[in-house]
């Protein structure tokens, strides 16, 4: 008997739709209609690359050197971004995820897994995320309780990548709602937030061109009802796709670099990715929860695919 990299998968499945959820991280591995990729993901004998469909907690992005303060006490978690020197991504996007429940037709599933103290992070985490296809897509719901005994400071983020298809990068019509930018240093950590640049802006729907991204967006326009924004990679030959983010999920970073016409490792696609802070909130604060024992965080957030209409 073999072990896939990703652990066990477990397939959600409703009409036409098919998505897949991994033991290793929780994350999405999958998400197909009528067999047409709508997020890039990665093989069931690969190890997730660029951080396809993983689950981003407690912190999204970065932490600048991998070091912060808080509650009075200087912390050093593991530096996983090489290159930058930074802390990337959470702690949770390696870990065995349990499968919690699942409907009886498998239309929706919940996995857990528990955050234990390590080097550089004190708390105790029970984190959840529900998956659910339905009739207008994949939502997904996060949420994250503290069972230690001390406050702990928490961020979360999701990291789908939007499948092109056939569709060159320079051709995708990219609607990002977003009034204003983060701007970063040459090391990828923000410096502040400014009213959107004119080549970084998409409030209307527009082709990349030469525009290449690794942006975090704020001021994000919702629906009326204060509900979700949604990011829109259009122009595809199967049809467009929405991501979208709930309350509590106030920034989305959005990343190119994957959808390049040649030499991207695996299917290529654009990051759109749903964050409760920017990169490097643990020093700055920014969109910061700071969770007392026994105190909750839950969001949502989901995946509309044009191929369903």
């Amino acid at each position: 008997m073999s072990t896939f990299p990703s652990g066990e998968q477990w397939v959600l499945r409703h009409g036409r739709q098919e998505a897949t959820v991994v033991e290793v991280g929780g994350g999405l591995r999958t998400y197909t209609v009528g067999g047409v990729d709508v997020v890039a993901g990665y093989a069931a004998d690969e190890v997730c690359r660029s951080g396809r469909g993983q689950v981003l907690m407690p912190w999204p992005n970065r932490v600048r050197g991998g070091r912060y303060t808080f509650a009075g006490a200087d912390h050093q978690v593991a530096i996983t971004e090489i290159p930058l020197s930074n802390a990337n991504h959470g702690l949770v996007r390696w870990l065995p995820w349990q499968l919690h429940w699942h409907a009886d037709d498998w239309s929706a599933l919940t996995v857990r897994a528990r955050l234990h103290p390590q080097p550089g992070w004190d708390g105790i985490l029970d984190v959840s995320v529900n998956y659910v296809l339905d009739s207008g897509g994949l939502t997904v719901s996060a949420h994250a309780v503290n069972v230690g005994g001390s406050p702990v400071p928490f961020g979360y983020g999701a990291h789908p990548y939007v499948a092109l298809g056939e569709t060159s990068l320079a051709e995708v019509e990219l609607t990002v709602p977003a009034a204003q930018e983060v701007l970063v240093d040459d090391t990828m950590i923000p410096t502040g937030t400014a009213t959107v640049r004119p080549e970084m802006d998409f409030r209307h729907p527009r082709a990349l061109g030469s525009t290449s991204l690794d942006t975090a967006y704020t001021g994000l326009e919702r629906t009326r009802d204060g509900g979700a924004w949604g990011v829109v990679v259009g122009g595809l030959s199967t049809g467009d796709v929405t991501v979208w983010g709930g309350p509590g999920l106030d920034w989305a970073q959005v990343f190119t670099a994957k959808g390049a016409d040649s030499g991207v490792d695996g299917v290529r696609g654009i990051a759109v990715e749903p964050m409760s802070c920017p990169s490097n909130a643990f020093n700055s604060g920014d969109g910061l929860v700071v969770l007392d024992p026994g105190q909750s965080w839950s969001g949502t957030w989901g995946i509309a695919p044009a191929l369903l209409g």
